[in-house]
C-alpha cells in the first residue's frame, strides 16, 4: 500500500534499543540465498527456542485485530517462537524502518513499502532476504498467482520493479475507489454513480447543497496522490499508467490526458469540491471527519473498510471509479498491501519464513476476512457479512479478474514518492499549472527510466 514520517531519530534509537534488548534463540540458520527449496526446515516446532521481533504498520482497529490473533494463534501454536511486535504508523515507519536496517541488530521481519524508495532500495543494499527458496518449499508460488507476486519482486540490483526475485509476503489486497454517504446521496435525489460524467455530474449537485462533496486530508502529501490516480485512470490508457507507475522506459509524464487529470483537479478546487483546509489537514482526521457526516465522498483505499464500517455501519458504501460507460472495464489504483519481508541480517530466517507462511495462510486469510480485511488471496471463497464488506470484495474481485489494477504512481523511482507528492500539494494549492506539474514529474520519471534502461 503506497502511503514520509513525523517519526524523529530519538524514537528511532528507541526501537533500536528494543531490537538490542532482544535475547535471540540458540539456533541460527544459514542465510536462504546459500539454501534450496529441499533444504529448507518447514517445520517450526523443530526450529529450538527463537525469539522474533517484527515490525509492523497494522495500527487501525480491523488491521490491528487480525494481527492481534494471528500472532496469539502462531505463538499457541508454536510455543518455541517467541514474537515480540512493534507496531507503527505508515508513515512513522517509512523512515525508522530505514535507519533500523542499517543498524547491527534489526527486526527479524518487517513490513517494507513494495515501492523503488522503499523496498527497490533494500533490495539494492542487500538488507532483504530474497523468498525463492520458501517460495518452492512452502508452495507460495500457488498460493500467489505471477499478478500479486509481482509487486514484491525485483531484480538483485534492485532496477528493475515486477520481475527478479520475491521479497516480501503481503496479506491484504488493496483498491483504491470510492466510499460514499448512501444517506447524503440521497437526500441530494442522487444515486450512486455509474459512469464517470455521473460522478462530476454529482460533485457539483452535492457542493449546490452547502457542502463540500470531496473529503481529503492532504497534509502528509500522499494521499492526493490517489486522488490524482483515480482521475488518472478515467484519461489515461492503463498499460500507459502502468509503464509510468512501474518506471519503466516508453511513457511521458507530458501528455495531452495527463494534462487532462491535473487540470481536472485544479478545477475541483477551483469550484470548491474539496473540505476547506485539505493540504493542511491530517490523513486520519479527514476520514474520520467523513465518518462523522462531513463530505459525501471520500476517495480512498480499501485499508479503511474495517474502520469506516463500525463507524458508519449501513450508511456507507464503496464503490469502483466508474468508467465512461456504466460497462466499461473497471481500472483502478491497486496491488497489494505492504508486504512482511525477512531482513537479511536475521539470525533466524527459517522462523521468519514460518511466520511468514502462517499469517499469510488460508487459514489467516479467513481471520482476515473476519476481521473486516480484504484477503489477497483466496478472496472469493470467504463468507462476507454484506454492506460496506460485500461491497469491497466484489470490487476488488472484479478490478483483479479484468486484469484492471494500476500501479501506485509512486513506485517509479526512488524519488517519486517526494516528488509528486510535493507537485500535486502545489498543484491543488494553485502554486503550480498543469504543465509545471507534469514537467515536474517528467523531470523525475524520464531521467530515471532513461538511465535504469
Amino acid at each position: 500500500m503506497s502511503r514520509i514520517s513525523r517519526f524523529g531519530v530519538a524514537a528511532a534509537v528507541g526501537l533500536l534499543g528494543l531490537a538490542t534488548a532482544c535475547a535471540p534463540g540458540s539456533n541460527t540458520s544459514a542465510p536462504p540465498s546459500q539454501a534450496n527449496p529441499s533444504s529448507v526446515q518447514t517445520d517450526p516446532a523443530k526450529m529450538g527456542d527463537v525469539t522474533l521481533l517484527v515490525w509492523d504498520q497494522e495500527v487501525r482497529g480491523g488491521q490491528d485485530a487480525q494481527m492481534k490473533e494471528l500472532n496469539a494463534a502462531f505463538q499457541a501454536k508454536y510455543p518455541n517462537i517467541k514474537l515480540k511486535r512493534v507496531s507503527r504508523s505508515f508513515d512513522d515507519l517509512k523512515t525508522t524502518l530505514r535507519l533500523a536496517l542499517s543498524g547491527n541488530e534489526p527486526p527479524d521481519v518487517v513490513q517494507a513499502n513494495n515501492g523503488r524508495s522503499d523496498m527497490g532500495e533494500f533490495v539494492k543494499a542487500n538488507q532483504l532476504v530474497p523468498l525463492d527458496p520458501y517460495l518452492k518449499a512452502y508452495g507460495w508460488d500457488k498460493r500467489y498467482p505471477q499478478s500479486v507476486r509481482q509487486y514484491s519482486q525485483y531484480t538483485p540490483d534492485g532496477k528493475t520493479f515486477g520481475q527478479g526475485n520475491l521479497y516480501g509476503m503481503p496479506q491484504v489486497g488493496e483498491v483504491v475507489g470510492i466510499f460514499y454517504s448512501k444517506k447524503k446521496l440521497a437526500a441530494a435525489g442522487l444515486q450512486p454513480p455509474a459512469t464517470w460524467d455521473e460522478f462530476q455530474s454529482s460533485l457539483a449537485t452535492l457542493k449546490s447543497k452547502g457542502d463540500a462533496p470531496l473529503v481529503l486530508g492532504n497534509l502528509e502529501k500522499w494521499p492526493a496522490i490517489h486522488v490524482f490516480g483515480t482521475v488518472q485512470g478515467r484519461t489515461a490508457a492503463p498499460d500507459t499508467i502502468k509503464q509510468l507507475g512501474f518506471g519503466r522506459k516508453g511513457a511521458s509524464w507530458k501528455t495531452e490526458e495527463n494534462l487532462k487529470a491535473a487540470q481536472t483537479l485544479t478545477d475541483w478546487v477551483g469550484k470548491g469540491y474539496f473540505n476547506d483546509g485539505f493540504n493542511g489537514q491530517d490523513y486520519d482526521p479527514a476520514w474520520q471527519s467523513f465518518a462523522k457526516g462531513k463530505g459525501t465522498y471520500l476517495i480512498a483505499g480499501t485499508w479503511l473498510q474495517a474502520d469506516l464500517g463500525k463507524a458508519m455501519g449501513d450508511d456507507v458504501g464503496f464503490m469502483l471509479p466508474p468508467g465512461t460507460s456504466a460497462d466499461a472495464k473497471p481500472v483502478a489504483t491497486g496491488g497489494t498491501g505492504l508486504p512482511f519481508a525477512i531482513t537479511a541480517k536475521s539470525k533466524h530466517p527459517e522462523a521468519a519464513a514460518a511466520y511468514l507462511n502462517f499469517i499469510t495462510s488460508a487459514d489467516a486469510m479467513g481471520t482476515l476476512s473476519k476481521t473486516g480485511n480484504l484477503p489477497v488471496a483466496d478472496t472469493s471463497k470467504q463468507e462476507v457479512s454484506g454492506g460496506l464488506q460485500k461491497d469491497v470484495f466484489t470490487a476488488f474481485g472484479k478490478v483483479v479478474e479484468s486484469d484492471g489494477l494500476l500501479p501506485y504512481l509512486d513506485y517509479a523511482t526512488p524519488t517519486m514518492p517526494d516528488t509528486i507528492g510535493a507537485a500535486l500539494q502545489d498543484l491543488l494549492a494553485g502554486k503550480a499549472k498543469p504543465e509545471q506539474f507534469a514537467d515536474r514529474l517528467e523531470k523525475d520519471y524520464g531521467a530515471f527510466a532513461e538511465a535504469n534502461g
